[in-house]
């Protein structure tokens, strides 16, 4: 299944005065703040990449749930549902996560 454009596009623009690179991951497309990456567009929803210390807090959020597509969830990794990055104002919080993750990791 090829991923959602639109939302793609919505990402980019949420990252526009942020350094970023792009590269194709899990089906998707990633976006990669200082080589790690921050969120994907993955089918018609999105992975995040979160601090491990969120994560548990982060799945009660609706429409999320672990990122698992190997048979062994990662913490620190969340699916949110196409519900959850619906309006601008959830696709920024979930791109921000992201990011601000990102941002404490060493450069790759």
């Amino acid at each position: 299944m090829a991923y959602n454009l639109k939302h793609a596009e919505r990402i980019r623009v949420e990252l526009q005065d942020i350094p970023f690179v792009e590269k194709k991951m899990f089906g998707g497309v990633g976006f990669l703040i200082v080589g790690n990456m921050a969120c994907s567009v993955h089918k018609e929803g999105m992975i995040v990449r979160v601090d491990p210390e969120k994560h548990t807090k982060l799945l009660q959020k609706p429409h999320t749930s672990p990122f698992d597509i190997t048979g062994r969830p990662m913490n620190g990794w969340l699916i949110v549902e196409p519900e959850g990055c619906k309006t601008s104002k959830q696709l920024s919080t979930w791109v921000k996560e992201g990011v601000d993750f990102a941002l404490t990791l060493p450069p790759k």
